[in-house]
């Protein structure tokens, strides 16, 4: 009974330091509050983010803000078509020592190795060189002339896309666009916030952002985050939504039969689960009810599926489809809870 009242008290202490990182970002950052709490959820879940924006939404603003807050080493890179993958990774140098005069080889950690990694425009690199940042995400090691280096802990990737120019690109094949936790949409600020913007980037106040948590907290928080318990109807709303849009499935609504050429695999069900926990954490919360899951199945499964031809010559997208698949699979505990007993 002690350890529940202590992951209460835990959850209530995260659902307090979200707020005071909101209110520092807010110093650097005007508006994007869907984008911030979702990267929020990104980083306690231990998952990575995708996102996709047009060039000047101040996304390095915000992770290098972020890294800050949360006292975490930020390091970027600028993806070219000439980048190698032992640029991001690291390398080889031969060294001699200076008592022996002997010459060895020792590693030289790349910029994977830091807390938070901004990886700008990935798709303008090669896929070898692309492969290489995804399996540093996936094992969370980089090897070696036959030794094994573990990355900085907490870890995060948020790799951005710009959707406008695809000339001289390699896209990512969605094998491993399924290694990102979220694809988050960065949209144009309204005109209040534009405005807002221009006020604040004009004048001559530097800002001075305070940390709130630390990297031994983060870790905490995420160790929180996994042992919130989750209900069994939870489990079974978030498998149907997943399973339901997966064309060759019996139960598939008929628009997914006829507007999806493929569907999302198990990792989906697996983040949403993860997303939602995270969810309710940050808010205070040591339950997750389905409108959390139904709230990050966007981020979560946009880049997950592929729309047919019929869909595209519709005009529809990803994001069309998935909120029509939330229409048709309402959120209700109710009978998600009938199916659990």
């Amino acid at each position: 009974m002690s350890k529940k009242n202590d992951d209460a008290k835990a959850v209530e202490e995260l659902g307090k330091a979200r707020d005071s990182i909101v209110s520092e970002l807010r110093k650097t950052i005007v508006g994007m509050d869907d984008v911030i709490d979702e990267m929020m959820i990104a980083i306690f879940s231990r998952g990575h983010c995708l996102l996709v924006g047009v060039p000047g939404l101040a996304k390095t603003l915000l992770v290098s803000s972020l890294a800050q807050t949360m006292s975490m080493s930020f390091k970027r890179i600028q993806f070219t078509p000439d980048l190698m993958p032992s640029d991001i990774t690291g390398t080889e140098l031969l060294q001699e020592d200076p008592e022996t005069h002997e010459r060895r080889f020792k590693f030289q950690k790349g910029p994977v190795f830091t807390n938070l990694l901004l990886a700008d425009e990935i798709n303008r690199t090669p896929p070898k060189t692309q492969a290489a940042l995804l399996e540093a995400m996936q094992e969370k090691t980089i090897s070696s002339g036959g030794e094994d280096f573990k990355l900085d802990e907490p870890f995060f990737v948020l790799a951005t896309q710009n959707p406008i120019e695809q000339e001289g690109t390699y896209p990512l094949p969605e094998a491993q666009l399924d290694r990102f936790l979220f694809n988050i949409m960065v949209k144009y600020p309204s005109k209040e916030e534009e405005l807002e913007v221009m006020r604040s980037a004009t004048n001559d106040e530097e800002p001075e952002l305070k940390e709130v948590v630390d990297a031994k907290t983060i870790i905490e928080f995420q160790r929180l985050v996994r042992r919130i318990p989750v209900a069994d109807h939870v489990f079974e709303y978030a498998a149907a939504l997943v399973r339901a849009t997966r064309p060759d499935e019996p139960d598939a609504p008929e628009f997914v039969k006829k507007l999806m050429s493929w569907g999302a695999g198990p990792r989906a069900s697996l983040n949403l689960i993860l997303a939602g926990k995270a969810r309710a954490a940050l808010r205070g919360r040591c339950h997750v009810s389905t409108d959390d899951v139904k709230e990050v199945c966007l981020p979560i499964l946009r880049h997950r599926i592929i729309p047919s031809f019929a869909a595209r010559s519709e005009g529809m997208t990803s994001d069309s489809l998935i909120e029509k698949l939330l229409e048709e699979i309402p959120a209700n505990e109710d009978l998600y809870q009938e199916k659990a007993v």
